[in-house]
């Protein structure tokens, strides 16, 4: 098995814009390091997305995507909860089917399960000052993996504000999905933890991949057959017995090399357009 090494969420770009100046986190982020700390700040100084100024302002539009984002802070204490004493014998390939069984009548378009493995966890917490350096080690055994589409039309008006509700839409539909279902794997008397917007411990196209719903391509997003990269994930992770699905290359890679059409297009230059490096362990293209 090729080894991966475990990505730090505190080295996302939502993570690092959540420090404020001054903060423990900011302060403990850029001791370690301070080559980033130039480009976060020139960065925190630009308005918010949605904000006055930005391509996604309407003053009664922004508003719409932003209560979504609120609300999704609001449950996100909500990923993990008590098991029931009750527990229910289950054959695993029965659950399996009825979990994506439910998870699509719920609204999810894509449903697999993965076999977990240490790379898909972030080796430690990032978002949240009350979290922000913990270790991530407690690793469930399986990953339930939902897509949820985005609507066409709306994707389609970026960088004006409706793509941005459709990507909270995406996010709020991920995480009622997942809610759901861990809730439901918990009552079955199952350990079950809900990954959602602002609340991730795993990194969602890891486990998608894996999973088979799709390849993340040269932007270093989850392109699936059906949708292409227009999805939000979301991932349950539990230890209730379930059969895993396999990886599946349709040739996304291949495409990705020939086609070249999202460095070209990207305002920030942030997608490479070289060829494919070794980086911890696999082959791929990294995102600056």
């Amino acid at each position: 098995m090729i080894y991966v090494k475990r990505i730090d969420e505190r080295d996302t770009m939502f993570a690092r814009m959540s420090y404020q100046k001054g903060s423990e986190q900011y302060n403990d982020y850029y001791k370690r390091n301070p080559e980033k700390k130039q480009i976060d700040d020139e960065l925190r100084e630009l308005p918010h997305i949605c904000g006055e100024g930005t391509a996604t302002f309407h003053p009664l539009h922004s508003p719409f995507a932003d209560a979504g984002f609120r609300f999704l802070g609001d449950i996100k204490k909500y990923v993990e909860g008590d098991v029931s004493e009750n527990k229910v014998e289950v054959e695993a390939e029965e659950i399996t089917k009825k979990i994506k069984k439910l998870s699509k009548y719920l609204g999810a378009k894509l449903v697999g399960v993965a076999d977990m493995q240490q790379y898909h966890f972030y080796s430690h917490r990032g978002r949240d000052p009350e979290t922000y350096g913990e270790k991530i080690d407690k690793f469930h055994k399986y990953g339930i993996v939902f897509a949820v589409e985005m609507d066409k039309d709306m994707i389609n008006r970026a960088p004006q504000c409706e793509e941005v509700i459709a990507v909270t839409k995406g996010y709020m539909d991920a995480a009622i999905i997942g809610m759901w279902i861990s809730y439901y794997i918990r009552e079955l008397g199952y350990e079950a933890r809900n990954h959602m917007d602002g609340n991730y411990l795993v990194v969602a196209p890891l486990v998608a991949q894996d999973a088979g719903l799709g390849e993340i391509g040269r932007n270093g997003i989850l392109i699936t057959k059906e949708y292409g990269q227009r999805v939000r994930l979301g991932v349950v992770t539990t230890d209730m017995p379930l059969i895993a699905d396999a990886r599946e290359d349709f040739g996304i890679k291949e495409f990705c090399k020939l086609c070249n059409k999202c460095p070209r297009s990207c305002p920030g230059k942030a997608i490479p357009d070289g060829d494919m490096e070794l980086i911890n362990g696999v082959m791929r293209w990294k995102i600056n």
